[in-house]
């Protein structure tokens, strides 16, 4: 295969008089996440398994002191609805999706160099291509509108927004579970600790609520530092990159609607992408 075949920015201006077609976004599994959650418990069961009478690690007065715990004092710091619907962004960082801003980037140019070329209503008949980027359809179907470029701006500012405190209330539910999740380990310690000096005169006793001590703290800290803080910091670095695309989408179709030269426009987007992937589509 050709070194143009595997570029995307290449390619892209190679097939820039073909007609317009923005290739959906790639998804498919964040192999990074799910083996680096993958391989944490693993370890972690590794060590139970060659430690032996690993079914020890199993209680479920303690699961229930951790996990319905976490999840019901997290519910607490906001609404039942926000929590749910924070459920699936959460399973979203399992998956990688969408394009990177470089392709994002060149996108826009080969877009904005037909519509020089063409004239803007002539890309009605291409929005249709464009029904895989949902952010930038809605910004050039209102171009077409011929919506003033304003209120284009105002309403894709506005949307960026809405996504961005999402994201945010997200990312918030995630580390406020991580926060609460150890302290409803160390409220199951305390609780174990009185179990066992109520059972002193009773020597059967005082292993089980020992157990019980030892394993909501460490339910609680497998939960914060193997699952909650590392989706959190997932869920952040994703929600950067989406939101640097959709800024890309967005000047893009105001540098469309205003009829400007794509080589500024290419200037422009070089100015926010980072050093490693910033765009020739013009060289």
């Amino acid at each position: 295969m050709s070194d143009t075949a595997n570029d995307p920015i290449q390619s892209f201006t190679a097939k820039s008089d073909l007609p317009l077609r923005l290739e959906p976004a790639r998804q498919g599994i964040d192999m990074a996440t799910v083996l680096g959650l993958l391989g944490a418990l693993a370890l972690i069961g590794i060590a139970i398994f060659m430690g032996g009478n690993w079914y020890a690690f199993i209680d479920v007065p303690s699961i229930l002191i951790v996990l319905v715990g976490t999840f019901a004092i997290t519910m607490v710091s906001y609404s039942f609805t926000e929590v749910m619907q924070a459920q699936p962004l959460m399973l979203r960082t399992m998956f990688s999706h969408g394009h990177t801003p470089n392709e994002a980037a060149a996108k826009v140019l080969q877009l904005a160099e037909r519509a020089r070329r063409r004239g803007l209503l002539a890309m009605q008949n291409e929005l249709f291509s464009l029904k895989n980027e949902p952010f930038l359809l809605r910004g050039m179907t209102m171009l077409v509108d011929g919506m003033p470029i304003e209120e284009i701006e105002r309403n894709l500012t506005f949307e960026t927004h809405a996504m961005a405190q999402r994201h945010q209330r997200s990312t918030g539910i995630l580390r406020r579970a991580a926060e609460v999740s150890p302290a409803m380990g160390l409220i199951g310690t305390l609780i174990g600790l009185v179990q066992m000096l109520g059972s002193l005169d009773q020597p059967e006793g005082i292993g089980p609520a020992m157990s019980v001590a030892l394993l909501t703290t460490f339910y609680g800290a497998v939960l914060a530092n193997v699952f909650f803080l590392p989706i959190a910091s997932k869920l952040e670095r994703n929600s950067a990159i989406e939101l640097l695309i959709n800024q890309i989408f967005l000047l893009g179709a105001l540098s469309i609607g205003r009829q400007e030269n794509p080589r500024r426009l290419e200037l422009v987007l070089n100015t926010i992408l980072p050093a490693s992937q910033r765009v020739k589509y013009f060289d």
